[in-house]
């Protein structure tokens, strides 16, 4: 690794800056967004004619289309961050996941349904990984983890948002209204904001920028990122699968009057607990000066509350709903998990990083939902309550075992480059 330049300036500015306030309010319709669909999920396809086990079936079928269009379009946003700036995908990212909100609102077929979030997750790759770039870049290191953290929370509270919206309208084409209507909003306030300081030292620099294949050429570099990756798969199948899928998983646990329980509530509630979550796990990071402690302590936490919710025989709807609190709790390490990612790496594939890892996380969800329905439906007959706890220990044993070969982030300096060496696995 090469140093960029040891004469960047450290940067003073408070925590709440332009940048961190702009990628917080980007982050929180981000989120919006994203979860918008699990909350609408079941009376939308409704409304598209979907009856029965299908509109569990369509909408995996839909989900997975979301996520692989996050697949391709946390690539792209990425390597156009290190080649193009922080600042282009930020405003590029938005406009398209905004677009493609509004459009949604407008299908009338499952396919256009799936066409749409398909581009919306393109859209929506972008903006996590280029905001905590951009204000891990222009906060000193012992401020960084504040700002991240204001990100996340204020971020996941988008999915609170989603909810209210949606119990306001009662319809479901209207939230995806609003949605593209405040990501529009959001871009007249971006033209405050400045590109980083270390971006424009390594733009002037002969050093190679975004190059995404470079992660894979170097048995080191390939390994860091794939740990990076591993450590978040947990909190994706906890939202993706156990949270989104609530009614069913309520059912199949005997809670008293399960048939009121709502997809959209039990997001609302898990997302309130990550807003909690992300606030602790950031704040006990900067008081103990470490990112992997506090990152291991969550993922345990969350393994035990995927047990605890999976054996929650008979309880009450509103204990049910504590408990994706409590869930959403557990996996508030998101805010972790992405500044671990954006400390790990140079300044000229920072971007590429920061933006890839969460996206291969939640683009993993068709794979995850792959592993859970092989032992659901080939394994366990149908139970989904022992496919999820094994499925649920499997990746979290993988995540521990990754963060521990991840090396210890908190006091690193951010003003490097990566080295161009090529070492071939």
């Amino acid at each position: 690794m090469t140093d960029i330049s040891p004469s960047i300036t450290k940067n003073s500015k408070s925590i709440l800056n332009a940048a961190v306030i702009v990628a917080a309010l980007g982050y929180f319709v981000d989120i919006y967004d994203l979860l918008l669909f699990g909350i609408v999920r079941t009376d939308s396809l409704k409304d598209l004619g979907i009856t029965g086990d299908a509109v569990r079936n369509q909408g995996e079928y839909l989900i997975s289309m979301q996520m692989f269009g996050m697949l391709f379009g946390g690539i792209l946003w990425g390597i156009l961050g290190d080649k193009k700036g922080r600042i282009s995908v930020l405003f590029g990212s938005i406009l398209l996941y905004s677009m493609a909100n509004i459009a949604n609102g407008m299908v009338t077929t499952v396919d256009g349904y799936a066409f749409w979030r398909l581009i919306a997750g393109i859209g929506l790759a972008g903006e996590l990984g280029a905001g905590i770039t951009l204000v891990a870049e222009s906060l000193p290191k012992d401020k960084r983890g504040y700002g991240t953290m204001i990100v996340a929370s204020v971020g996941v509270s988008g999915a609170v948002a989603a909810y209210l919206v949606y119990q306001f309208f009662q319809d479901w084409r209207l939230c995806y209204y609003a949605g593209g209507g405040l990501g529009i909003l959001l871009l007249f306030l971006r033209i405050s904001i400045t590109e980083s300081g270390m971006f424009k030292q390594v733009q002037q620099s002969e050093e190679k920028k975004g190059d995404f294949l470079s992660l894979f050429t170097n048995s080191k570099r390939f390994s860091k990122y794939l740990q990076c990756i591993l450590i978040g798969i947990p909190l994706w199948f906890l939202v993706g699968v156990l949270i989104t899928f609530s009614p069913e998983f309520a059912k199949a646990l005997g809670v008293q009057q399960a048939e009121t329980i709502a997809a959209g509530k039990a997001i609302a509630f898990c997302y309130s607990g990550l807003v909690v979550g992300d606030i602790a796990s950031g704040l006990l990071s900067q008081w103990l000066k470490s990112r992997k402690k506090i990152m291991g302590l969550f993922l345990i936490s969350n393994l035990i509350m995927v047990f605890v919710y999976l054996n929650a025989y008979g309880i009450s709807v509103s204990t049910f709903y504590l408990l994706c609190f409590a869930m959403g709790v557990s996996v508030g390490y998101w805010v972790l998990f992405v500044t671990i990612a954006a400390e790990q790496f140079g300044t000229n594939i920072r971007a590429t990083v920061t933006t890839t890892v969460p996206n291969f996380v939640r683009g993993s969800l068709p794979l995850i939902i792959l592993i859970y329905s092989f032992f659901r439906d080939r394994l366990f007959h149908g139970d989904i309550l022992k496919s999820g706890m094994i499925v649920g220990s499997l990746l979290s044993i993988i995540s521990l075992l990754a963060l521990g070969k991840l090396k210890e982030t908190f006091h690193v300096d951010l003003d490097y480059s990566e080295s161009n060496d090529e070492t071939f696995i």
